[in-house]
């Protein structure tokens, strides 16, 4: 299936349903069709061709999203950019890509302006809702296309270029294939509750993974309301406004909303699907997610590389059959989804058995094509003949897969191996934490001290010694913080990732003359 067949079935089932809504503004299935057909159209008079690279630098937006369908009809490639990028990692992303067109918002023409002298391949510019002087307006990019349909054969399966985070060096461009995103797609139906005409609150950015469960929702025919910008107190009145059954937050805007004044008088009733992923989830606050916002909770496990559905733990997945809660799976990442094969490996390519820990890796027809333009780095990510994803997790006796840590992020004290997602879940069980972030600082006793950095719920206050000994107390003094700093807030990522390397580097230059 194309990008566009996500559309067309959804508009089979009645053009006219409400398909992607704003405020009081709503487009319908048919709607965003004909704008799909005029937009593939115009960029076919620009001089677009198939396999040629379009990018859309925007907020989240309905008019967006459908150019989304009007690139696929042209039989181009989507690359989505996240407008909260630096202009210099984005200009790095639009050059990697070979991007020939840009489609943005008005609001991020000085951005735009800044980085277009070092983007030659750049040719057409089309502003969404303005007339910026070195840019086409968007209503004058199409006077005069028709609204019948039309559309280009592809040159070959590549449907999305995604970068990766770029926090670290270059970022490098995922290839996603259109059998990438029918998997993914398949897979969520396969995984998760759903009914007729499902409506989809899409909060976190339509360039990430609120924008790729768009496509399964559409093949139902459901409606899909775009939240321009993040604001909980407006999301919970979306929710009940709309009637919203399916949504996603990551667990730091979930952490949020546990606070949120307005959450225990908000009617949650419609809600069938609270997705949380991105980042790992603390086991305590999930209990409180479940309990209070309802039995609705629904994780996923996926990469760029591999999207979202690497594993998967519906609702019903966090109770027993007698109805309590299985408390013990709350700190995995759920079983491997059904189409998709999951093992645990060494560093020397053996497959490990159940219990035991290693990189987790993965193998089937979700996995990327490869990194654009990069064989080393597609080499190395699929060596031994698996995807190699960079976390180390194990397989429990009942195959839930639990992730330990990002590789890079392990600690060795004292010469033992310290992960430090198993330090944050221990952390995150204190009634004061709000969240927390564990990294290894160089110690001379030591080799690596395991240190926290917390933030804490309002009003609320601990000590180094709590912190501690509530940590000692759950998983040991090998394993337990021998430092802790209370933070007001942590750095985090356009998606709400808290970025242990910033965390790292500014614990590191605030270390006291001489001490290593």
């Amino acid at each position: 299936m194309r990008l566009t067949d996500y559309l067309d079935k959804g508009a089979s089932l009645g053009p006219g349903a409400p398909c992607l809504t704003t405020g009081d503004r709503t487009l319908t299935y048919g709607e965003v069709q004909e704008l799909s057909w005029q937009v593939a159209r115009a960029l076919d008079r620009s001089g677009v061709r198939p396999g040629d690279k379009v990018a859309i630098l925007s907020a989240n937006d309905p008019t967006a999203f459908s150019c989304v369908f009007g690139i696929s009809r042209a039989g181009a490639v989507w690359c989505p950019v996240n407008p909260r990028n630096e202009a210099a990692e984005n200009r790095d992303l639009l050059d990697l890509f070979d991007c020939t067109c840009l489609v943005f918002q008005e609001a991020y023409a000085p951005l735009v302006a800044k980085i277009l002298p070092d983007l030659p391949k750049l040719t057409t510019l089309v502003c969404l809702d303005g007339s910026p002087a070195f840019a086409t307006a968007f209503g004058e990019w199409l006077d005069g296309v028709p609204t019948e349909p039309w559309q280009a054969g592809p040159v070959d399966g590549t449907v999305m270029l995604v970068g990766t985070g770029g926090t670290t060096g270059r970022p490098k461009g995922v290839m996603l294939t259109d059998r990438n995103i029918e998997t993914m797609s398949a897979l969520t139906l396969m995984s998760y509750p759903f009914g007729t005409r499902p409506v989809y609150l899409a909060l976190a950015p339509l360039t990430h993974a609120a924008g790729v469960l768009c496509f399964p929702v559409m093949t139902l025919g459901g409606e899909i309301v775009i939240m321009p910008a993040p604001d909980l107190t407006e999301f919970l009145a979306l929710v009940e406004r709309h009637r919203v059954t399916h949504t996603f937050l990551p667990p730091t805007l979930i952490y949020m909303l546990l606070g949120h004044a307005r959450l225990a008088a908000t009617d949650l009733t419609s809600l069938r699907c609270l997705w949380y992923g991105a980042a790992p989830m603390s086991a305590a606050r999930l209990a409180e997610a479940v309990e209070r916002i309802g039995p609705v909770m629904a994780q996923l496990f996926g990469q760029s590389e591999a999207p979202m559905m690497i594993s998967t733990m519906a609702p019903e997945d966090h109770f027993h059959a007698d109805g309590s809660l299985a408390s013990e799976r709350f700190a995995s990442a759920g079983r491997p989804a059904p189409l998709v094969t999951v093992a645990i490996m060494d560093g020397e390519g053996n497959l490990l058995p159940s219990g035991e820990r290693g990189e987790i890796v993965v193998r089937g027809s979700l996995v990327m094509a490869g990194y654009y333009k990069n064989p080393s780095a597609t080499e190395e990510a699929s060596r031994h003949g698996w995807h190699h994803t960079g976390d180390i997790g194990y397989l429990d006796a009942d195959n839930y897969l639990f992730i330990v840590d990002r590789a890079k992020d392990m600690i060795i004290s004292g010469g033992f191996n310290v992960y430090s997602a198993e330090v944050e879940q221990a952390v995150m069980e204190h009634s004061a934490v709000q969240d927390c972030a564990v990294v290894g600082l160089p110690d001379d006793k030591w080799g690596e001290r395991v240190t926290a950095v917390v933030q804490l719920h309002p009003e609320q206050s601990v000590t180094e010694g709590d912190v501690r000994a509530f940590v000692k107390a759950r998983i040991g003094g090998v394993k337990a913080p021998k430092q802790v700093e209370v933070w007001p807030d942590l750095p985090r990522s356009k998606v709400g990732k808290v970025l242990k390397n910033e965390v790292r580097s500014q614990l590191l230059r605030e270390l006291p003359p001489g001490r290593s």
